[in-house]
């Protein structure tokens, strides 16, 4: 069926693949296991016939022995129906399952692995009257479905006219030929009948599958605005993200601001590199980075520092080292102990206590 938006040019994408399979929606065509099925059966009689055939003729033989010494009571009636499920389940049993075999197979090659709970949840909208008669009546899927079902029939009945039609003159010889002639002769019949039905069957079955995926296909696809939908929730939101980003650098620089009072110097570059040091041999061994930023950041440390007297000193090639190399709440590295302990040397602090606070 054609696609009724022609706005839906795209793909379907992985995740809405998943969606419709966990929703049940598979690409599974309706004749493709009849199809199989059916001569999957046709072999199975082929191959098993001569044991029915044997099978059979053993009842037979059995009833007609035993039919004028039965006694017909419940019990001896119950028990012979019994004895006869049992021979015919050892008859059919096989067989039964063996179809079920390929029936199985053939599904799950079409459709995969797949378990759908979604589909056993009651759908009230399909009991809406309305809407069932329009698929019904209207939808150009049931057309199809009913285009495929005549065809098949059709096939299914030239067939045995076909053959029929072809063996007219051999049907009066069969007068003078004994039942088991018969009965051989109606098999071969009955087996040439399927064999002209099968090729048609299976080249329909071919073209329903092909249909059935293209039709699948063309119901998943999507449209542009739904694809970038979709990318932006897998990604995220690019403008959400900007946003939290900015919210988070906010939170992080209010953060480090609340500490420049708790700082002993702010090293600067002047203008662009605004980082806080403290230091106190109790709580870490060596200066420890409470905050650092640039540009419109770097005067916000410098003015929260003027305002709680934090000393600011000078010192571009060590204001950037720091900024580059320690992150907040980190010590500096050795190569830069002299510098940093240079600095606060000059400090009347540590002056007046050059071993610690």
């Amino acid at each position: 069926m054609p696609q009724q938006d022609p706005s839906r040019t795209e793909q379907a994408t992985p995740k809405r693949r998943r969606k419709a399979r966990g929703e049940g929606n598979v690409p599974k065509s309706q004749e493709v296991p009849k199809t199989f099925v059916t001569m999957a059966g046709t072999i199975a009689l082929y191959v098993y016939m001569d044991h029915i055939a044997s099978e059979m003729m053993g009842l037979y033989e059995h009833f007609f022995r035993n039919a004028v010494m039965f006694e017909a009571t419940p019990q001896a009636v119950y028990d012979l129906l019994l004895w006869i499920s049992g021979k015919l389940a050892l008859m059919l049993l096989p067989i039964m399952l063996f179809l079920a075999l390929v029936a199985y197979v053939v599904i799950r090659l079409q459709v995969g692995k797949l378990w759908a709970p979604k589909v056993f949840k009651p759908k009230f909208a399909r009991f809406n009257l309305i809407k069932g008669l329009k698929r019904l009546f209207i939808s150009p899927q049931t057309l199809i479905r009913l285009g495929k079902s005549i065809l098949m029939a059709a096939v299914i009945g030239i067939a045995p006219y076909i053959v029929i039609r072809n063996e007219m003159h051999h049907f009066l010889p069969l007068f003078y030929a004994t039942p088991t002639a018969i009965g051989v002769y109606m098999l071969e019949m009955g087996m040439k009948m399927v064999k002209y039905a099968m090729l048609p069957m299976l080249v329909i079955a071919i073209a329903d599958l092909w249909y059935t995926r293209w039709d699948y296909e063309e119901n998943l696809k999507m449209t542009k605005d739904e694809v970038k939908d979709e990318r932006k929730q897998a990604e995220g939101d690019p403008a959400v993200k900007a946003q939290q980003r900015q919210k988070m650098m906010e939170v992080m620089a209010q953060r480090m601001l609340e500490n420049v009072p708790k700082a002993d110097v702010v090293v600067t570059n002047p203008t662009h590199y605004a980082v806080a040091l403290r230091y106190d041999a109790v709580e870490a061994p060596a200066p420890v980075v409470l905050a650092k930023g640039v540009d419109h950041l770097a005067e916000r440390i410098k003015e929260v520092a003027r305002e709680h007297r934090v000393p600011i000193r000078e010192n571009v090639p060590l204001a950037r080292a720091l900024y580059r190399q320690v992150e907040v709440g980190d010590m500096i590295p050795e190569e830069l102990y002299q510098a940093v302990a240079s600095l606060l040397a000059s400090l009347m602090k540590f002056k007046a206590r050059p071993q610690g606070r």
